[in-house]
């Protein structure tokens, strides 16, 4: 393998997840949020343990928590590799990549669309493409180390 077998013509920057996407993560999670409410409202929680509220309030925090990164989460590829910022940093570079692939769900392209999964010494890591440019980024990549075979 050569090192620095792929670099893009310039740095492309967007979101990880796509309008659709985001959409049916907000009802999801709107859903779930109203569910949980109407249980905390039906039961009476005071007379649980502290254990049983500890829990049902790091649920809560955690529901809002992926909400919140699933909303604010980009990729960014660049000279030196690709990278999405989330609730934790995935970053690949390019000397590391052994190949690429894009993959997609049939039919549900719209809502979810194509990743590209980049496996990097004996790891695979998934990045999510939410824009039109990050796309065709993920397709440039995805061919250019399929070439490369």
């Amino acid at each position: 393998m050569t090192p620095n077998f792929y670099k893009p013509q310039h740095t492309v920057s967007g979101p990880a997840y796509g309008l659709w996407f985001k959409f049916v993560a907000t009802v999801i999670t709107a859903l779930v949020a109203v569910y949980g409410a109407n249980i905390a409202l039906r039961f009476p929680l005071s007379e649980y343990g502290f254990g049983v509220k500890a829990l049902l309030a790091g649920a809560g925090l955690m529901l809002l928590f992926s909400y919140y990164w699933f909303l604010r989460s980009t990729v960014t590829i660049d000279d030196k590799g690709i990278t999405q910022y989330w609730m934790y940093n995935r970053h690949v570079e390019w000397s590391n990549v052994h190949s690429a692939k894009l993959i997609g769900i049939p039919f549900l392209s719209a809502i979810f669309p194509p990743r590209l999964i980049v496996r990097a010494g004996n790891t695979f890591t998934t990045f999510n493409g939410g824009s039109q440019a990050l796309l065709v980024e993920f397709a440039r990549i995805s061919v250019a180390f399929q070439a490369k075979k």
